[in-house]
């Protein structure tokens, strides 16, 4: 193994030193990439010349790019078969790689790629394989099933990345990796990249990689900023509805608005514009020159709101932006940083607001912790506040027009309505004030039933449809069950799948693996017992549960953090250890046949 150990150092790298082809600079000029980062520096020229590489570096140092961008000058895009393959901890990493990949290789005519993870159905997944997605980026569990399916064939593959490894072995993916690097081509080469490097990992590297470079880029403390962080619990409104009463009341020279997708990008700048707060959509479908437009307007001030995703946003600098909202929280709590570090700068003082769900409070204690800071609760103006604040803008508004223009011609019109009307002129100004205020009352009034955000409905739509199709497959596995368990006996109702205590349509559902069972004399109520007083978590948050002889199921939201998961591990039921995994099972869904599980190492 070659030992390449390198600091993050001042000296720019220019992307076209560094071998890509020219339609891949073309790609990241265009996306606002103006040097390469350590990482990238170092990592891109031994990937192009074909040797094996193994990564040490934290999130955020632009990993991505490194791996993504050398391995998209080795595809043929007239060959419609897999040829990359990126393993990702999280359907959330998963979603932010292919979208990074895509910008990337926004000049490759013909390429396609294919994003493949749990809970979503199988029928968009099977055409974008079928369609000939040259680019494969998933979560280990999906992708094991879609080789077993061999809808997911990898005889063409060139090269294998596993992202944010040490991440994957902290969720239980160990041996699910090991099952998928066992069914690469020979000649497949490989890059694995991890923030650290335990033995676990150590050994996958020993076993997969061959003779790869080792390239250690050192982390770099950051100066802290002089930011404001604050947490918005979200509920009662929409998030939409939050945003607009921020950019209303919040005093503020320049905002950034982090979204997941470059989708949401357009969807919230729209919103935006039509509640009467202009904004720009900053996303990889913008060429340079609109790139550079919208980047000039926002520094000049002519405008103000930049709805942005993390790809585009990176090495952004606007210095007037001194608010910084999380709309979507980010899919790795590192970038979490480098987000509101897009305010803050050059002494000035800044401002971050996360929206975070009641699921995803326990990031809040990791941004801290990220930062070396304290993130505190934000109180959202509420419609008292709201319309006091209109009414003293309406105020002052009304206040510079007296005083700068001459409205003596305006005087005698009223007084002339006055007198005809025999109305007063306090009646004749409430009259012009509430026509003047139609279009956003001064008395605001909250909504009785506030709606979802459409793409928030969209997804619990999708999601009900998922539930339900699994629950139809739950009723017949309940019904195999209760025939009779080991013992010839009839099931309890203890022994039927759990479904969740209150129907939460706002979670992303992940499944787990429990090594606990009925033979173990557990029910479903010891297991969200001890999972609930383990990790705080409110019961409503723990889904359905699936008893089987040895062994059991359970939803929990996607993207508990690796302490927590850690913790449950050992927890134990019935004097039974849990030892926890993630798993691609569909719970409710009927048990796996033994040709169809994943081998497993001893």
């Amino acid at each position: 193994m070659t030992d390449q150990i390198n600091t993050q150092s001042n000296d720019e790298v220019g992307f076209d030193s560094l071998g890509l082809p020219e339609n891949l600079l073309t790609a990241i000029t265009n996306i606002g990439f103006s040097s390469a980062t350590a990482i990238q520096a170092q990592t891109i020229p031994p990937l192009l010349a074909g040797k094996d590489v193994l990564g040490e570096a934290q999130t955020g140092t632009g990993k991505t790019a490194a791996f993504g961008l050398p391995a998209l000058a080795k595809i043929d895009t007239s060959i419609k078969k897999p040829q990359l393959m990126v393993l990702a901890p999280t359907r959330e990493l998963a979603m932010q790689v292919a979208e990074a990949i895509e910008s990337f290789g926004k000049d490759m005519k013909g390429l396609r790629v294919a994003t493949l993870y749990g809970g979503q159905s199988y029928g968009p997944q099977f055409q974008q394989l079928e369609r000939g997605a040259q680019v494969v980026v998933g979560t280990p569990g999906r992708l094991m099933d879609h080789l077993r399916r061999k809808s997911l064939k990898l005889a063409d593959l060139r090269v294998c990345v596993l992202d944010e490894a040490d991440e994957m072995l902290n969720m239980g993916f160990l041996e699910d990796i090991q099952w998928i690097l066992d069914h690469l081509p020979k000649t497949t080469q490989m890059c694995l990249f991890s923030a650290t490097m335990p033995p676990a990992i150590r050994k996958i590297a020993n076993r997969f990689l061959k003779d790869p470079e080792h390239i250690k880029i050192a982390a770099v403390k950051q100066a802290k900023a002089n930011i404001t962080q604050y947490a918005w619990k979200v509920g009662g409104i929409t998030k939409m509805t939050a945003l607009e009463r921020i950019a209303e009341i919040v005093d503020y020279d320049a905002m950034i608005i982090f979204v997941r997708t470059r989708n949401d990008t357009v969807d919230v700048a729209e919103k935006l514009e039509r509640a009467g707060y202009p904004a720009l959509a900053l996303n990889g479908d913008l060429n340079q020159a609109q790139r550079e437009r919208c980047i000039d307007q926002m520094k000049s001030g002519k405008s103000s709101i930049l709805v942005a995703t993390d790809v585009v946003a990176r090495g952004l600098d606007i210095p007037r932006i001194s608010l910084v909202i999380n709309y979507d929280l980010p899919g790795d709590n590192e970038a979490y940083v480098h987000r509101i570090g897009r305010t803050g700068r050059a002494g000035r003082e800044g401002m971050s607001i996360a929206f975070v769900r009641p699921r995803e409070m326990y990031s809040i204690r990791h941004y801290e912790r990220l930062t070396s800071g304290t993130v505190n609760m934000y109180e959202l103006p509420n419609i008292e506040e709201l319309g006091k604040k209109r009414i003293e803008r309406a105020r002052d508004e009304i206040a510079g027009i007296v005083a700068a223009k001459d409205l003596t011609s305006m005087r005698e019109i009223i007084e002339a309505m006055a007198s005809e009307s025999e109305l007063s002129m306090v009646d004749l100004a409430a009259a012009l004030l509430f026509q003047k205020q139609l279009k956003q009352p001064l008395q605001p009034k909250e909504d009785p039933k506030p709606r979802r955000d459409s793409r928030e409905r969209d997804s619990r739509e999708r999601n009900g449809r998922d539930r339900n199709d699994r629950g139809r497959d739950s009723r017949r596995d309940s019904r195999a069950d209760s025939r009779g368990d080991r013992n010839g006996q009839r099931g309890s109702r203890d022994d039927k799948p759990r479904k969740a205590k209150v129907n939460r349509n706002d979670v992303d559902w992940q499944t787990y693996r429990l090594e606990v069972g009925k033979e173990h004399g557990a029910r479903p109520g010891d297991i969200v017992g001890a999972i609930a007083n383990e990790i705080s978590l409110d019961s409503s948050y723990i889904g359905a549960i699936n008893l089987h002889e040895k062994h059991s199921f359970v939803q929990l939201p996607k993207g508990i953090p690796a302490d927590l998961f850690k913790q449950l591990k050992g927890v134990r039921v019935r004097r039974q250890p849990l030892a926890i995994t993630a798993s691609d099972e569909q719970v409710a869904s009927q048990r796996p046949r033994r040709s169809e599980r994943p081998a497993r190492n001893n």
